[in-house]
């Protein structure tokens, strides 16, 4: 049995690697793929967020806002600076794509990626409005958290460690959403019907990010330790964190 074949064995039965040169090509392939599609998720998603700052009603919404995309920014920064241990130019890597760019609103890309980029395709759509943005952060701020959880457990351990790090101030952008969507809904009789216009918008946007149900790609990422759950039961406990959030409000 050759070298690659004993990591991949010690990765199926549960081991960690700590640095890229224990990693096998096709290893390293899909964990750049993981990392750059995280790194490209976070520097759109504040591009998309950070222009809606002024939109914010109060001094207090407008500061939790200007905090989620500095810290999305930040996170961004810390997985690139994994990816450049793997070779990565980080210089150029922070202008590569235009990260503010949206697509129509009415257009449906489905879970096809565009021209690259590796952006989860909820951050190609665009927000309209303070409402629909708030929203929309409830929604793909519960399904991060849910993800940023599965990964945190990876078998690339600089990797996991960097995802645990980053999960509480992911789940507080999430809880600071949900505050927002409350406060919202109960300043206004009118904003349920925009709170559920947008959920309705987002909702089936943000699910595509899962994958889909049956995946030869997850087989593989299992047996590397990369993934453990299911693309379908992630789906499922997001749209239950959903459905039990809508009901209340």
């Amino acid at each position: 049995m050759n070298e690659e074949s004993d990591i991949l064995e010690y990765l199926a039965q549960g081991g960690k690697l700590s640095a890229p040169d224990n990693a096998p090509p096709r290893y390293r392939a899909e964990l750049l793929r993981i990392m750059a599609s995280f790194v490209d998720s976070e520097l759109a998603g504040a591009a998309g967020f950070a222009d809606l700052i002024n939109a914010g009603p109060g001094i207090k919404e407008k500061i939790a806002s200007s905090r989620i995309v500095m810290e999305k920014i930040d996170h961004a920064e810390r997985v690139l600076n994994i990816m450049g241990e793997f070779g990565a130019n980080i210089a150029r890597y922070m202008n590569v794509h235009p990260w503010r760019a949206r697509v129509g609103r009415g257009e449906d890309l489905g879970a096809e990626r565009r021209d690259g980029d590796m952006r989860l395709n909820v951050f190609h759509y665009p927000l309209d409005g303070w409402t629909d943005a708030v929203v929309m952060n409830l929604l793909m701020g519960q399904a991060g958290v849910i993800q940023l959880a599965e990964l945190s457990h990876c078998s690339y351990q600089p990797l996991g460690e960097t995802f645990n790090g980053i999960l509480p101030r992911e789940r507080r952008h999430w809880e600071l959403a949900a505050e927002g969507v409350r406060k919202i809904n109960e300043s206004d009789p009118e904003a349920r019907t925009a709170i559920m216009a947008s959920a309705d918008y987002w909702s089936p946007r943000v699910a595509e990010s899962f994958g889909g149900a049956r995946s030869a790609r997850f087989e593989l990422l299992c047996s590397f330790g990369l993934r453990h759950r299911g693309n379908e039961e992630l789906r499922n406990e997001w749209q239950a964190g959903v459905d039990a959030f809508l009901a209340e409000i």
